[in-house]
């Protein structure tokens, strides 16, 4: 289970790095743009721990995937308007690719179990 521990704190700190860096988009994209990614973001974790408590995992974790994948062409889109540095669109998709492949890893797992 160390791979169910890993990334709800992975997810955690993304969040923790993410909800501050939305407050700085302007008020036109702040709450249309900034609170659908904030919205994604944040079902991202609850997929994560329904999956760390459920005996659904594997279908969890679809979900938590196919939203990081939304969230990772919002981000670009954000990015793209110039809304986040490449520093910061660095940072950001080096941190949902780190959870994707979490993610898919604790998927891969489950599945040998069967």
């Amino acid at each position: 289970m160390a791979n169910s521990e890993t990334i709800l704190t992975l997810t955690y700190d993304f969040l923790l790095y993410l909800i501050p860096q939305l407050s700085k988009y302007p008020r036109d994209q702040k709450f249309v743009l900034g609170d659908r990614i904030e919205t994604l973001a944040l079902d991202i974790l609850d997929d994560v721990i329904v999956a760390y408590y459920s005996k659904q995992k594997i279908d969890c974790l679809r979900n938590a995937n196919l939203k990081l994948e939304r969230l990772r062409f919002l981000i670009r889109l954000s990015h793209d308007l110039k809304l986040l540095s490449n520093q910061k669109y660095g940072v950001i998709s080096q941190k949902i690719n780190e959870i994707g492949g979490t993610v898919g890893n604790w998927q891969k797992s489950l599945t040998e179990r069967k």
